[in-house]
């Protein structure tokens, strides 16, 4: 194999994660500037589906939520660390296991680039059935979740054939 054939295959992983990362940045931008037009955060409701906007200084799903900057700038230093960890993971793995690292990444550079220049990440999908309402989240939520589910089941299913 060719060291430019290895090039062009790392180039299309990245656009991969570009692309997921660019998914995400159009939907925030766009929900955003809703929520800035119309002056509410409730930009669209139904019997389960809303489209309502915070600003969320956590982490997944809104968990650990917090206001001291310093703390905020831990997390978001581990962040980097995380992520910085997962294009390593991208170039080493193969297959399956490398586009789920894909996803991922692609998400969490999403939500990486909102706490950087926000100072917190924009949530707004609220999917919920009666009062029972799940955490409000985002596209870039959409893929880290999708990976790791994928990732997990890699480790569960597929793993364990790759030793039998």
């Amino acid at each position: 194999m060719s060291i430019k054939f290895l090039y062009q295959k790392k180039f299309i992983d990245f656009f991969y994660i570009f692309i997921i990362f660019f998914l995400d940045r159009v939907t925030k931008v766009y929900v955003i500037y809703l929520g800035e037009k119309y002056l509410d955060p409730e930009i669209f409701n139904s019997s389960f589906l809303n489209i309502f906007l915070i600003w969320n200084k956590g982490i997944a799903f809104g968990l650990f939520s917090f206001d001291q900057n310093s703390l905020y700038n831990l997390v978001t230093i581990i962040i980097i660390i995380i992520i910085s960890v997962l294009i390593f993971l991208i170039i080493k793995s193969e297959k399956f296991k490398k586009y789920s690292y894909i996803l991922v990444a692609g998400g969490a550079l999403g939500n990486l680039f909102d706490r950087i220049v926000y100072n917190a990440v924009p949530d707004f999908i609220d999917i919920h059935y009666n009062q029972f309402h799940w955490f409000i989240f985002n596209v870039a939520d959409i893929f880290i979740t999708i990976g790791i589910v994928c990732l997990i089941f890699d480790e569960i299913f597929l793993e364990r054939k790759r030793y039998e």
